[in-house]
């Protein structure tokens, strides 16, 4: 996806914050609309697609944690700022689904690096769309966000955890490390940490027991996690 087609909300209470930055990305040829609390927000998505939501954490009434958790299954991908940068916070934004977090204040060319990071991380859904892999009665079209499980219920999968089983299907019966997972699925050198791997491996590994118990993803000690069953690409 190109960063000209992409389209932004941007959530930020603070006037010359949101418009600063929408008047930035703007330069830079990205479709940036603007809302100050999640009532505008919930308006301005209900009749335009985005590919990317920045979302400020702090914001009157439902706060952007709110927000993000809503979000998580099936939309967009999120971009979370926040005065509160600490490594606490960090995780507590990327467990809930968020795909990056910048503390403020950020130098807007930063901000500008991991958005198109983050169009970047995206692109494996265009790439992988007429491609499907099945494994142990389990359907997954990445293309189409969907992961089928063996009795045919949709499991919903978050742009993250997509990202995570992508990598995996492409890589069966290898042992990924933790910085090789951080390679296939986060593209910044800066990215989300060891903790964060483990945490979204979690999450995915959840989603994937819960027809039967087994779990498909094995931990190897001290050196990482392996998709241990075979995969058939279609």
């Amino acid at each position: 996806m190109s960063s000209k087609a992409a389209r932004i909300i941007l959530v930020e209470d603070d006037d010359s914050v949101r418009e600063a930055i929408v008047a930035y990305l703007g330069r830079h040829d990205f479709d940036v609309s603007g809302a100050r609390d999640a009532s505008e927000f919930d308006a301005l998505s209900n009749h335009r697609r985005a590919d990317i939501i920045i979302l400020d954490i702090m914001l009157p009434g439902e706060d952007g944690l709110s927000i993000c958790r809503r979000l998580r299954d099936g939309g967009p991908p999120v971009l979370i700022l926040s005065a509160l940068g600490d490594t606490t916070d960090r995780i507590v934004g990327l467990e809930i689904g968020a795909a990056d977090y910048l503390a403020k204040p950020f130098d807007p060319r930063e901000l500008l690096a991991r958005v198109r990071a983050i169009l970047r991380r995206e692109a494996p859904r265009t790439q992988t769309s007429e491609q499907s892999f099945q494994f142990e009665g389990w359907l997954f079209e990445p293309g189409a966000a969907r992961l089928t499980a063996p009795d045919g219920t949709l499991v919903p999968l978050p742009a993250g955890e997509l990202r995570m089983l992508l990598a995996f299907v492409q890589h069966p019966a290898q042992v990924l490390s933790r910085d090789k997972l951080l390679d296939l699925t986060h593209e910044t050198p800066d990215g989300p940490f060891d903790r964060a791997i483990d945490i979204a491996v979690s999450r995915l590994r959840r989603r994937l027991s819960a027809a039967d118990g087994s779990a498909l993803i094995e931990t190897m000690r001290g050196l990482g996690y392996r998709f241990r069953v075979p995969v058939l690409r279609r």
